[in-house]
C-alpha cells in the first residue's frame, strides 16, 4: 500500500468515525422510517391519539412513522420492547398512565422503570375518565350503579384494556372508593373492550374520553371524573355532581424513547410533537375526542419526566391500598 493510499484510508476511517458520533447521527436524523409502538390493540384511545400525532409528526420530520400495535400485559409488553431497543430515535412508544405510572405499583417484577428507563419526548394529550354502561344496563345514574353493584357482589362485570391499563386502574380506584367487588374482564386494549360493551357482553367500562365520546349516543354514561363538565359531553355529570367527589381521574398519553437516546434526537422529536399539537387540524381532532392538550410548558421533555414521577407517587399507594397486583 502506498503512503498516499494509507493516508487516504486513515482519513476515510476518521470520517466514518465522525459520522458515527451521536452529534452526526442527530444531524441526519431521521433518514429512515420511525416505529411508534402502541402497547395495546388497535382502535383504543392510546392507538387513536398515536395515529393522529404520527401523521403530522411524519410530515414535519420528512419520514414515515409506522404505528405498530404490540399488545399484552396491560401495555407493559410493548413498553418493555421499546425500553430494550436501540436508543437511536427510530423506536418509540406511546405510553400512558397505566404503562408509565401505575405499572410500578401493579407489577412486582416489572421489566423497566418508567422513571429511569426512557427518555421522555412529549405529553400528547390528557384524557378525562368516564364510566359508561350499555344501553340496557339497569342503572341510570352513578348512585344507582353503586347501589346495584354493592347489593349484588360479584354479579356484574366491567371490561378494560388489560391489567394495569388506564381503564383498569380507573375502575380499581372507583371500586376501592365505593367498597364493591366487581368481576373484571381484561382485553388486549380498550378498543376490544368497547366493542364488547356495545355488544352487551360487558356491563360497563371506565374509559377515556377518546373511547367513550364517539359512542355517547349508544351508551349510558354516568360520570366524568373531573371537577368540571366536558364540552364534548355536557350532559354527563361530574364526580361531585354525581355524589362521589373523590373520584378524580385523568388519563394521559405520551411519547417516550429508550434511555440513552441522544438529546438532539429527543429535541427533534419533541419539536415535531409540538408542531403537531400547534396544528389546528390536530387540535380540533383531539378536542373533539374530549382530550385535554397540554400547554406549552407541559409539552417539554422535562415536564413529562416530572409528570411521570408525580403520577407514580400518586397511584402506587392507591393500587397497594386496593390490594391489586399483576404478575
Amino acid at each position: 500500500m502506498t503512503r498516499l493510499t494509507r493516508r487516504t484510508t486513515l482519513a476515510l476511517a476518521a470520517l466514518a468515525g465522525l459520522a458515527a458520533m451521536p452529534g452526526a447521527q442527530a444531524q441526519t436524523f431521521p433518514d429512515r422510517p420511525i416505529t411508534l409502538v402502541v402497547p395495546f390493540a388497535a382502535g383504543g384511545p392510546t392507538d387513536i391519539i398515536a395515529r393522529i400525532m404520527a401523521e403530522h409528526m411524519a410530515r414535519t420530520l420528512g419520514q414515515s412513522i409506522v404505528v405498530e400495535n404490540v399488545a399484552g400485559a396491560g401495555g407493559t409488553t410493548g413498553s418493555t420492547r421499546v425500553a430494550r431497543s436501540t436508543p437511536d430515535g427510530y423506536t418509540l412508544v406511546m405510553g400512558n398512565l397505566g404503562t408509565h405510572s401505575a405499572s410500578v405499583g401493579l407489577y412486582p417484577r416489572l421489566a423497566y422503570d418508567p422513571r429511569t428507563d426512557f427518555e421522555p419526548v412529549i405529553n400528547a394529550a390528557g384524557t378525562p375518565m368516564l364510566i359508561a354502561a350499555h344501553k340496557d344496563f339497569p342503572a341510570n345514574t352513578l348512585q344507582e350503579l353503586i347501589a346495584l353493584i354493592k347489593a349484588n357482589p360479584g354479579r356484574y362485570n366491567y371490561g378494560h384494556g388489560g391489567v394495569g391499563s388506564t381503564s383498569h386502574l380507573t375502575c380499581v380506584f372507583f371500586h376501592h372508593l365505593v367498597g364493591a367487588p366487581v368481576q373484571h374482564v381484561p382485553f388486549r386494549g380498550s378498543g376490544p373492550a368497547m366493542a364488547a360493551l356495545l355488544g352487551k357482553q360487558l356491563d360497563y367500562v371506565c374509559d377515556q374520553t377518546v373511547g367513550i365520546v364517539p359512542q355517547l349516543a349508544n351508551l349510558k354514561t354516568f360520570v366524568v371524573a373531573t371537577p368540571g363538565r366536558l364540552p364534548t359531553a355536557p350532559d354527563v355529570p361530574t364526580s361531585a355532581e354525581a355524589g362521589l367527589a373523590a373520584f378524580q381521574a385523568v388519563g394521559w398519553n405520551a411519547i417516550f424513547a429508550p434511555k440513552g437516546t441522544p438529546k438532539e434526537i429527543v429535541d427533534r422529536l419533541n419539536a415535531a410533537g409540538r408542531a403537531a399539537l400547534a396544528d389546528e387540524g390536530v387540535r380540533r381532532r383531539l378536542l373533539e375526542l374530549g382530550c385535554e392538550i397540554p400547554d406549552a410548558a407541559g409539552q417539554t421533555p422535562d415536564a413529562l419526566r416530572a409528570h411521570v414521577a408525580a403520577e407514580v407517587d400518586k397511584w402506587t399507594p392507591v393500587i397497594r391500598a386496593a390490594g391489586v397486583t399483576a404478575n
